[in-house]
């Protein structure tokens, strides 16, 4: 039996034709907003993959679609930026990685909904602080998001506001964004593989659905000045505060 059919035989086939319309449309507002495609694509993927297998597979699928973003914004790309997020956001990646490893499905579930719900505030919360990141700065934040992002999926939110406290905007903080979380994305493959958290058939799944999200970046290229922001997001909040609700009663239960 190939992992095609293993997958399929687990989780019926118009699931995962929901699963991969969802990955494309979460991809092209993650290509417009710089982040959302992990927040929003956990929600339909639990019921099938599981709740403690969510963030290795999105961890692999966002490779994909972060790898998508860093082709097609690659000339705008902010690269002492970069360097300075994964000076010691790497490694503090790699020990959150490694931590989520220990954890149980209830306490995944918990930790993924509470995260879902405070993205929310944390947004707005983040947009409205007037706060300004020097290079220092930037290195020391970058430890702190290494460390979150490594044990959780879609903390792109939490990227962005940095990167802008730095200075990055329009295209280049899209692209900054990208390469920085794609990088962090292959270690996080890495210690989720090397710990049994990511095996062959979640893999196939990862490639499935990180192939569906790649085309969004394009289109997200030329959508970006044709549509409000504050629409995306909107849609965006109110799938994400369901999906939060969804994984804490996944917990409880």
């Amino acid at each position: 039996m190939s992992e095609l059919d293993f997958l399929v035989g687990h989780a019926p086939l118009l699931q995962w034709l929901v699963v991969a319309v969802v990955a494309f449309a979460a991809s092209i507002l993650g290509g417009l907003a710089g982040y959302g495609t992990g927040l929003v694509l956990p929600v339909v993927l639990a019921p099938v993959v599981g709740v403690a297998n969510v963030v290795p597979v999105m961890a692999l699928a966002m490779i994909f679609n972060n790898g998508s973003r860093v082709v097609a914004f690659w000339r705008d790309m902010r690269w002492e930026h970069v360097r300075r997020m994964l000076l010691l956001g790497l490694p503090a990646c790699v020990v959150g990685a490694y931590g989520y490893t220990l954890l149980d499905a209830r306490w995944v579930a918990g930790l993924i909904g509470l995260f879902l719900l405070a993205s929310i505030p944390l947004r707005r919360v983040l947009k409205r602080i007037d706060y300004h990141l020097d290079a220092p700065g930037e290195v020391a934040a970058g430890a702190g998001f290494g460390f979150i992002n490594g044990a959780m999926t879609g903390t792109g939110v939490i990227l962005i506001s940095l990167l802008m406290a730095s200075g990055v905007h329009g295209a280049g903080l899209i692209a900054t964004d990208a390469i920085i979380s794609a990088i962090m994305g292959l270690f996080k493959v890495a210690i989720f593989g090397s710990f049994d958290r990511l095996d062959a058939s979640l893999t196939v799944a990862g490639l499935l659905i990180g192939a569906c999200t790649m085309p969004g970046a394009f289109v997200a290229r030329r959508l970006l000045t044709l549509i409000p922001a504050h629409v995306h997001v909107g849609v965006m909040e109110v799938v994400v505060m369901t999906g939060g609700v969804g994984f804490l009663w996944r917990a409880w239960r």
